[in-house]
């Protein structure tokens, strides 16, 4: 059973890879040997202080302000209008044919995968791929840096047609939460998860039925994403099944990103809550917990 189990897992990885026109992972190796390649826009995730200070050649400054909105109730990093999206991703220098690859500037993988998942809520995740480490790993790998803005002259954006079925909301995790056919899984470092410190929220604590999966356990020393088997068991030890349905949240939907990436390179198809913990600390009437 396990070794059928298996298989369906890698013919999943396989059928979806197929779908793709890039890897949802890519290396240095890979990245040099198709930067000279038309079409490639590559997205340089940080400030425009770190981008100035040297970024990949041909890469184009993407701040997660580029690519959010703050809600009508306050809520930080939420997903633009579809024609707003567009207009912003057109400003990138992404077309519609554009092969697109995300490196974070810093320690932040979660901004990467938070602009990762923006690309693939429009519609365009099988052209975008994430570089493994980063500009760090980039660096380490002694390749050049260039100081030069690399402004993109206004192109035609790329239609997005939101995939409303990636995310759930609030409504969705209370009542779904707690069911043994849902994973639920919270992406905070543990004294948010417990309540010992309060967070992003009017209130600390954690959704009930959450399992704490701390975000950067998925990565190794140097920022990159753990090896599959890792994560898997990773998942596994979380309460994550291939049975089960898995949703993820965190403060504000940034973190939880990182945990939405990995599982979905390893074969899961998660869900994000993007209100996450903001939201839901917000409703007096939907409840808290907290301790271990």
């Amino acid at each position: 059973m396990k070794i059928f189990a298996l298989l369906l897992i890698l013919a999943n990885l396989v059928l979806a890879q197929s779908r793709r026109e890039v890897p949802m992972l890519v290396t240095v190796p890979w990245l040099e040997n198709y930067l000279p390649q038309p079409g490639l826009v590559i997205l340089h995730v940080g400030s425009q202080k770190d981008y100035d200070a040297g970024h990949i050649p041909g890469a184009r400054l993407a701040t997660l302000a580029d690519l959010s909105v703050t809600g009508e109730a306050g809520l930080r990093l939420e997903l633009p209008a579809p024609a707003t999206l567009s207009a912003a991703l057109g400003r990138l220098g992404i077309t519609p044919n554009s092969r697109i690859v995300i490196y974070p500037a810093n320690e932040s993988v979660q901004s990467a995968t938070r602009v990762w998942l923006t690309l693939e809520w429009a519609g365009l995740a099988a052209r975008a791929s994430l570089l493994d480490g980063g500009l760090a790993a980039w660096q380490a790998a002694q390749k050049p840096l260039e100081t030069t803005a690399r402004a993109a002259a206004e192109t035609p954006a790329p239609a997005v047609v939101p995939h409303p079925e990636l995310l759930v909301d609030r409504n969705w995790v209370r009542d779904n939460g707690q069911k043994p056919t849902v994973a639920l899984l919270d992406a905070r470092l543990p004294q948010f998860y417990t309540g010992a410190e309060q967070g992003i929220g009017t209130r600390p604590g954690r959704i009930p039925g959450a399992r704490n999966l701390p975000f950067p356990t998925l990565l190794d020393a140097d920022r990159k994403l753990k090896p599959a088997a890792e994560l898997r068991q990773l998942f596994a030890e979380a309460g994550v099944t291939d049975s089960k349905q898995l949703a993820i949240y965190c403060h504000i939907g940034q973190q939880a990103t990182l945990l939405y990436f990995a599982a979905k390179s390893v074969g899961f198809e998660p869900k994000l809550y993007d209100g996450s913990f903001q939201e839901w600390s917000m409703q007096a009437d939907f409840p808290v917990a907290t301790g271990k």
